[in-house]
């Protein structure tokens, strides 16, 4: 299998098996429901089996530096919208690394924040902001381009739910719904990121052979690239 087709399949599993785990982190903490706990919540020292979100952290940013990284490879021009992805990618790994010190925001006995959590605050910065800004980059970037057109208002689409959805988390005024909200803006933004992927994944098959530099083709191939778009660039 190709790295570009692999790490493609990254985009895709990443996002589920992160959206799995906040699902069954969720329903592991006996006594608080879920609309009260943000996904940084579940991989909290004082959660309930946090090892769960953790690895939907990190498997999640693993998964999304490949697929930014991938991604860069097929786009031409280039863009800075595979780059943000990567970002995205690594503070996600360091947000499930470095962990919050409680499962709530708030509560008896919290005195204040150890530096692993400031460092995880820092980090979920980082992480939403790539993410929200990587789709509504490469939404624009895929208008320009014919192989990529078709998924560019989607794309867009949801990138404008997840800021909009983003800014009502931020906030605070359906509280205490916020965890909701928080889950539905993070799953907007993933769900960009798959749609992506199945159109990088869906692309090879069409542009087999073709030279993935602007304005080359192989012998005995009579396609352009400015009729294929930038997406026939694979590895060798």
């Amino acid at each position: 299998m190709r790295l570009n087709r692999l790490a493609a399949l990254g985009g895709i599993v990443g996002p589920a098996l992160f959206t799995a785990a906040w699902v069954a982190g969720s329903l592991r903490q006996a006594g608080h429901p879920a609309a009260a706990i943000q996904l940084s919540g579940l991989a909290a020292e004082d959660a309930r089996d946090p090892q769960i979100m953790m690895a939907g952290f990190v498997v999640l940013g693993v998964c999304s530096i490949g697929f930014g990284a991938a991604l860069g490879r097929v786009i031409w021009p280039r863009s800075a919208g595979p780059w943000l992805v990567v970002t995205a990618g690594v503070a996600t790994v360091a947000a499930g690394l470095f962990r919050r010190d409680h499962l709530l925001l708030t509560g008896p006995g919290f005195t204040g924040e150890s530096w692993h959590n400031q460092v995880h605050d820092v980090a979920s910065g980082v992480a939403y902001a790539a993410m929200l800004a990587a789709p509504l980059v490469l939404g624009r970037r895929f208008r320009q381009d014919p192989g990529w057109a078709p998924v560019s208002r989607p794309v867009l689409v949801l990138a404008l739910g997840s800021a909009v959805a983003l800014a009502v988390f931020a906030s605070r005024v359906v509280e205490p719904w916020n965890g909701v909200v928080q889950r539905a803006a993070v799953t907007l933004a993933l769900a960009a990121e798959v749609v992506i992927a199945v159109r990088m994944l869906a692309w090879p098959r069409r542009a087999r052979g073709l030279d993935p530099r602007p304005g080359r083709k192989h012998a005995g191939n009579a396609v352009s690239a400015h009729q294929r778009g930038s997406l026939g660039r694979e590895d060798h």
